[in-house]
């Protein structure tokens, strides 16, 4: 027995030498006292050097970094621009994906009908994803009852059980399941405005029902492997009954809670409209989906197609991200994956027909607060620092280094004259009135190039060989690809 066990031991130790080392602190591959004089002299003391870390010493690198010849402020005259009054405000929430949906159909209705104003309700369809999400996880977890607490599945539901983020396939879902209102017909409250210790309490009590139904699963399978196969099978068809039961009643608690934080969706409200010189046309009683039939009537779920640019994926390709929607009985986020180019063409026919675009990007690199515009050459980090960065779209999507954090709406692009193509871009964001420039995002094309990845379009501005591509089976990604994180 001795003569086995230390033949195996020996085996380990040849076999895995490299996790032995590791181990036993093997002093290869860390950092000597020879390297670190070695590369300590990557500093030289300059006075360059000494001037750059004084001013680093309190002050800000994006402040240092400024890029003095592109101080000026950049032209703010646009060759086409979509109709579009007023500015809303997401506060301190990850709703600017339902901001942006909304206000997609908010320019249309204000332009067909000459309002002075109007907003739809953000706080009503914020009510109800919050409660979908919180089915989703919850039908989740009995989906997965069987699978080990370690699957990736599993893991990433307990990981992300709901968040305030999302992306236009849960505006899309929401609406036609729920309809609209009107702002004043349920305001935003401080919880909406303000979600992350309500979504803190909502994330730790759906976790702690996970596992109840979990356990609960696998107490019903103890309990049945002692019964014979017919009634084995009686027994978890009453178990997975109970599971149901269970989260229905879960979810009971988790309306509740939302009623005490966001306030309780209308069913019925009266409603009145006022032309845009504050003369009364209409005062009607509506649901919250025959207010929408009536004002903008339109096919969410089938009239709009996302496309992406992703260049570490095929193009030419529809691709769907499992688990990655909003609504459990609704549809999972599907786009079709395009060149830049073929996206701006379409942008651009949208926006001269006077229709905004869901559009998302990362939204924070080269990014002017005090400008508010998003331009490559908006700071010079390599001067500043000494490095010099040379990676493409592809190499920062790859390590993430980049990918889409936020939704705006696209609603102008400035076309020049003699080549024909985009100079520039803008976005209504939902930062307020005083973000930006007046509550706007202007890019450069060269920035649109790097960092914009998704756009929503009506399908009359996508040509037919690009919807042709919707006949495709989709290529199936996980929940967990990090390319596909919710946009706040």
């Amino acid at each position: 027995m001795k003569k086995v066990l230390i033949a195996a031991a020996f085996l380990a130790a040849s076999v895995f030498p490299a996790v032995s080392q590791q181990r036993a602190g093997s002093q290869e591959g860390g950092i000597s006292p020879e390297m670190l004089e070695q590369i300590s002299r990557g500093y030289e003391d300059t006075p360059a050097d000494k001037a750059i870390r004084n001013a680093l010493a309190g002050t800000a690198i994006n402040v240092l970094a400024v890029n003095s010849e592109n101080a000026a402020m950049i032209d703010t005259h646009f060759s086409d621009r979509v109709k579009t009054k007023g500015i809303t405000d997401q506060k301190s929430s990850g709703r600017c994906w339902l901001f942006t949906g909304l206000n997609v159909l908010r320019a249309k209705m204000i332009d067909k009908y000459g309002l002075a104003s109007f907003e739809f309700s953000q706080n009503y369809l914020f009510f109800y994803d919050q409660l979908e999400k919180s089915n989703l996880f919850l039908q989740g977890i009995i989906d997965t009852r069987e699978l080990p607490a370690d699957d990736r599945t599993v893991d990433w539901l307990f990981s992300n059980p709901l968040s305030d983020g999302g992306q236009f396939t849960g505006v899309s879902n929401l609406i036609t399941k729920y309809g609209v209102v009107p702002s004043e017909v349920m305001p935003e409250t401080y919880c909406s405005n303000n979600t992350s210790q309500m979504s803190m309490l909502l994330k730790l009590k759906l976790r702690e029902d996970g596992l109840r139904l979990r356990g609960s699963w696998s107490e019903s399978v103890a309990a049945a492997g002692k019964l014979s196969r017919k009634s084995r099978e009686a027994a978890l068809a009453n178990a997975e009954k109970e599971l149901r039961k269970m989260k229905t009643e879960m979810l009971s608690e988790v309306y509740h809670f939302l009623v005490l934080c966001l306030g309780e969706p209308p069913v019925r409200f009266e409603w009145a409209m006022y032309d845009k010189d504050d003369k009364l046309v209409s005062v009607k009683e509506y649901t919250p989906k025959s207010f929408y039939g009536e004002y903008i009537g339109e096919d969410l779920e089938n009239n709009y197609v996302m496309v992406m640019n992703d260049p570490c994926r095929e193009y030419g390709k529809v691709y769907e991200i499992e688990y990655d929607r909003h609504v459990y009985d609704g549809h999972n986020w599907l786009y079709i994956n395009l060149p830049v180019e073929r996206i701006k063409e379409m942008a651009i026919a949208s926006i001269k027909d006077n229709t905004a675009m869901y559009f998302s990007c990362d939204v924070g690199k080269f990014f002017s607060r005090t400008k508010g515009t998003l331009d490559l050459a908006n700071y010079d980090y390599e001067s500043l620092s000494g490095f010099t960065f040379g990676m493409d779209k592809k190499e920062r999507v790859q390590t993430h280094a980049s990918g889409s954090s936020h939704a705006m709406t696209l609603i102008a692009v400035d076309i020049d004259k003699e080549s024909g193509l985009p100079a520039k871009w803008m976005v209504e964001n939902s930062w307020g009135p005083s973000a930006g420039y007046k509550g706007c995002l202007i890019m450069t094309d060269e920035w649109f190039n790097e960092y914009m990845f998704r756009l929503v379009l009506e399908k009359k501005y996508v040509p037919q060989d690009i919807l042709d591509m919707l006949n495709q089976e989709p290529v199936a990604l996980p929940a967990w690809d990090p390319m596909f994180l919710p946009e706040e």
